[in-house]
């Protein structure tokens, strides 16, 4: 069995995120533990003085006045989680499931909410054990937290709700119990702190940041192969340009895109008649690298959020010991909204300037010589017309998925949450740019790999392509065979769009980050 990732609420990664979300087992930390117990007594010591604190002796949002009495603080707990499991709309992929409940975990583990350890030890053994809760992904509004997504996990975590249990749908309680697991009885705080957080929109925002990374890398491999094809030249790339506009990603990917493109007799030696491409070839460094820039943006933010106490109230304790509870906004979530709204405005650039060197290799006019729609029978057969018609529709739609959503905002709880920043809203939007993103690389490699075939016959057997763009061509044509005869491109498209997820498509470098 692999080693557990650790948490303690303060060290987790995206990496971790990313490994529990396939499958990863975990563990809490024994400080954490102690920390979480130590805070639990400061809630003991709140409830025995009667102090009045919200969501623990109060009713939540417009309910924040109405005093719960001691008795009913357990009711209260259950009554929060059932009534706020209003989501609708499909479920939350597998992944996403993992990786929300190990973040909520994570920021429990930090010892602020108030829980007992034994609240983040359930939802640890349900991600060991294959417990994952059915969660509708649609219903939080990014403040205050994903109430409603995350009361549809917290309802597992008691014993009701739904739950998927080895590829079965289950009752919550049944999937509990075939796992071994005892339901938890919520006591005071333990409902609020399970579901007042932004642990969904996190996990969301975590696995798109990982997604955009191998799409960046994909993108430069991509338009190396398509510069190739196009018989292009490499001269806008020398590092000498990028110098003196030393913006760090933008020299990054000129750097990688000479790399791979080392070695290549397809590209274009210099020529006094033609010294420059369109700027969908020479301008990959300066749009690929704002694209770099901005992931990097959201790959630190979402690494702060990641181990940031999002619920509300928390928990503190004065210089003499004493617990102390405070009222905040933590749980809203517009830190995450704003970088995903950014990310899903990126990631559509670059899908634009993807579809237009598609573009370009169907256009004799724009081809350098290459058979127009990449067909030796035009006329009689349409080539890829119709693949890059595909991309275009996608790119398309993702003008569409870019609108951000943080922009917007719809008050609700009698007007008590009158700003909310439907991040979690942007973040799914972010996922659906990158759905249609995966797809338009996938259309330009099997468009560029087509006409670097033909420009090897105009060129000559012997002709190279670059270190990187040799290795990257192996894995497409091991994939799809070039097109001699009118063929549906879909099945082609589909095995591609599974090359760019894999991650392969380069090897990962070392490192972390978009690479180089």
């Amino acid at each position: 069995m692999a080693q557990a990732i650790v948490i303690d609420g303060m060290h987790l990664t995206l990496e971790q995120v990313s490994a529990v979300a396939d499958g990863a087992p975990v563990a809490l930390d024994g400080q954490a533990r102690q920390r979480m117990e130590h805070a639990r007594a400061g809630i003991g010591a709140i409830l025995e003085r009667g102090e009045v604190a919200y969501g623990v002796t109060t009713g939540f949002g417009a309910f924040k006045s109405r005093i719960i009495p001691r008795d009913q603080v357990a009711a209260l707990q259950q009554n929060l989680v059932r009534s706020h499991a209003a989501g609708v709309g499909p479920a939350l992929d597998e992944r996403t499931t993992r990786a929300t409940m190990l973040i909520r975990a994570n920021t429990l583990a930090r010892g602020h909410s108030g829980v007992r350890a034994t609240v983040v030890e359930t939802l640890l053994a349900m991600l060991n054990q294959g417990v994952h809760p059915v969660i509708p992904g649609i219903g939080s509004l990014g403040a205050s937290g994903d109430l409603a997504p995350l009361a549809h996990l917290a309802l597992v975590t008691v014993g009701e709700g739904e739950a998927i249990y080895h590829g079965e749908w289950l009752s919550g309680a049944e999937a509990l119990a075939r796992a071994g697991i005892q339901p938890l009885e919520l006591e005071a705080k333990e409902g609020l702190a399970l579901l007042n957080g932004t642990a969904m929109t996190t996990a969301l925002a975590a696995l798109a940041v990982q997604r955009a990374e191998n799409a960046l890398r994909v993108a430069d491999v991509a338009g190396a192969l398509s510069l190739e094809a196009l018989h292009g030249t490499v001269l806008a790339f020398d590092e000498r340009i990028h110098a003196i506009r030393p913006h760090p990603h933008q020299i990054a990917c000129a750097a990688n895109l000479r790399r791979l493109l080392a070695g290549s007799t397809f590209v274009r030696p210099h020529d006094p008649h033609d010294i420059q491409d369109a700027y969908s070839l020479r301008c990959m460094p300066q749009v690929h690298g704002a694209v770099r820039d901005s992931i990097a943006i959201t790959r630190e933010r979402v690494a702060v959020e990641l181990n940031g106490v999002t619920d509300n109230p928390l928990l503190f304790f004065e210089e003499d010991g004493e617990p102390v509870i405070l009222s905040g906004g933590n749980f809203h979530a517009e830190p995450m909204g704003l970088v995903m709204d950014f990310a899903a405005l990126a990631l559509a650039e670059l899908g634009n300037i993807s579809e237009r060197r598609t573009a370009r290799l169907m256009d004799p006019a724009c081809s350098m010589g290459l058979p127009p729609f990449l067909t030796r029978h035009g006329g009689l057969e349409s080539g890829l017309m119709i693949a890059h018609y595909t991309a275009a529709a996608l790119a398309s739609e993702n003008k569409v998925w870019a609108h951000p959503a943080t922009v917007d905002t719809i008050p609700t709880s009698a007007n008590v949450e009158d700003h909310v920043s439907m991040a979690t809203t942007a973040a799914h939007h972010c996922h659906h740019v990158l759905d249609n993103l995966e797809q338009i690389l996938a259309i330009e490699l099997l468009c560029a790999a087509q006409g670097v075939d033909f420009r090897r016959e105009m060129l000559g057997a012997e002709t190279r392509l670059g270190e990187g763009t040799r290795a990257a061509y192996a894995k497409i044509r091991a994939r799809v065979p070039f097109i001699d005869h009118d063929t549906p491109p879909s099945p082609l498209i589909e095995a591609l769009s599974d090359l760019v997820r894999s991650g392969t498509l380069p090897p990962r470098p070392g490192g972390q980050g978009p690479a180089a």
